[in-house]
């Protein structure tokens, strides 16, 4: 089988290491750099669980910029390009899809299509009709960053939403090279696949703003809110997972998607939605006005990935908690490794563990760190668990 992957981010990567093992596949990006990385077997992203398997097999598909090399001869191009939301319009932007869907039909006129990016509800559904064809597809992904290769090894479900013996095709492949056994396989219209993605996400989002509400009420009170939560975990019906406090949701999927939602709920009666997107802005609020309560001079910032083992910080909560800090006369220092500049927004930013340390007389992070242990009587973090 020949499968091209469109866009070699989280999603598209770990789909192209993952359908290399037993198919010819070919990756696809705009970026030269990351190509020529991905040719020198060098992941341009961080994923513990890949660059382990690529340091035992090396990657097994060729990347290149050449679109008619990548789509001429590929019965399934799966496009995994970035769909950021746009404030202004109140939606997802698009673009890139539009321009992956509009060539490879144009240079492949057999292929199935697979559209892995999160896209508006029904968005699949107006480019099969725009284009006069049934050979686009939705398959929603769920994977957690940094982990992406693991969760397709092992899904929780299969869902593909299109026409119907091509929406089977494509799952009974993504099944047979699952780790997992037994993957429920879910087909149905593109636009219900799309609807379960924003649903699936914005509902974790509802969960993590829950806990962090509850941590809000614990920290007022002065109450244990581990003790809280554990009490709530035995419940089966809410179970002990998901629950751990942060300063808000954050990353590449979950602020994006909750926004389209409640975008796509503005003629829908609706009170839930909104709150969990309003309830995320005033819990990074309270984690300012906790930390401006203690009176500090000087606040260290470590760390602004959004999780443990992740080198992202996009819409990382931490950054919000950053720019209302600046609203203060607080002098701001941040630790950041990842950062190769010393500066990050008008803030000087260190490199040295120690030098830090030393320097602010708080320091905040989103996730505990070991590496904080010495100094652990002047860290503000309300990660309870230390897990993400």
């Amino acid at each position: 089988m020949n499968i091209t992957v469109a866009g070699t981010g989280y999603v598209g990567l770990s789909l192209a290491i993952l359908l290399s093992k037993n198919h010819h596949v070919v990756a696809y990006d705009i970026n030269q750099e990351k190509v020529d990385q991905l040719n020198k077997d060098v992941l341009p992203i961080h994923d513990s669980y890949a660059e382990d398997d690529i340091k035992k097999n090396g990657l097994l598909f060729v990347a290149t910029t050449d679109m008619n090399e990548a789509f001429t001869k590929a019965d399934y191009i799966i496009i995994a390009t970035p769909t950021d939301y746009n404030d202004k319009a109140n939606a997802f932007d698009t673009k890139s899809v539009d321009q992956v869907i509009a060539d490879a039909l144009k240079i492949n006129k057999t292929a199935s299509i697979v559209i892995k990016s999160t896209v508006p509800v029904g968005y699949t559904k107006k480019m099969n009709s725009q284009f006069k064809t049934d050979r686009i597809l939705f398959s929603p992904e769920f994977l957690r960053e940094g982990r992406a290769l693991e969760d397709n090894l092992h899904p929780s479900r299969i869902i593909v939403g299109g026409e119907k013996s091509r929406a089977e095709a494509f799952g009974e492949l993504l099944k047979l090279n699952a780790v997992k056994k037994e993957v429920p396989l879910i087909v149905s219209d593109s636009s219900e696949a799309e609807a379960v993605k924003l649903f699936s996400n914005t509902y974790l989002a509802m969960r993590i703003a829950f806990f962090n509400e509850l941590d809000s009420y614990a920290e007022r009170y002065d109450l244990n809110a581990a003790q809280i939560i554990e009490g709530i975990g035995y419940d089966e019906r809410i179970g002990n997972y998901y629950n751990n406090p942060s300063f808000g949701y954050g990353g590449y999927c979950l602020p994006k998607d909750t926004k389209q939602l409640l975008s796509d709920f503005k003629e829908i009666p609706n009170q839930m939605i909104g709150a969990v997107v309003a309830s995320n802005d005033i819990r990074k609020h309270h984690v300012v006005n906790q930390i401006i309560a203690r009176k500090p001079k000087s606040v260290g910032i470590y760390r602004l990935t959004m999780k443990t083992g992740s080198d992202n910080f996009r819409q990382s909560a931490i950054l919000d908690v950053i720019r209302l800090l600046k609203e203060t006369d607080i002098e701001l220092t941040i630790y950041e490794p990842l950062i190769s500049s010393s500066d990050f927004e008008g803030i000087r930013v260190y490199h040295e563990l120690d030098e830090f340390k030393s320097r602010a007389d708080l320091i905040v992070t989103n996730r505990w760190d070991e590496q904080l242990l010495d100094v652990k009587e002047k860290v503000y973090t309300r990660d309870i668990y230390h897990i993400d």
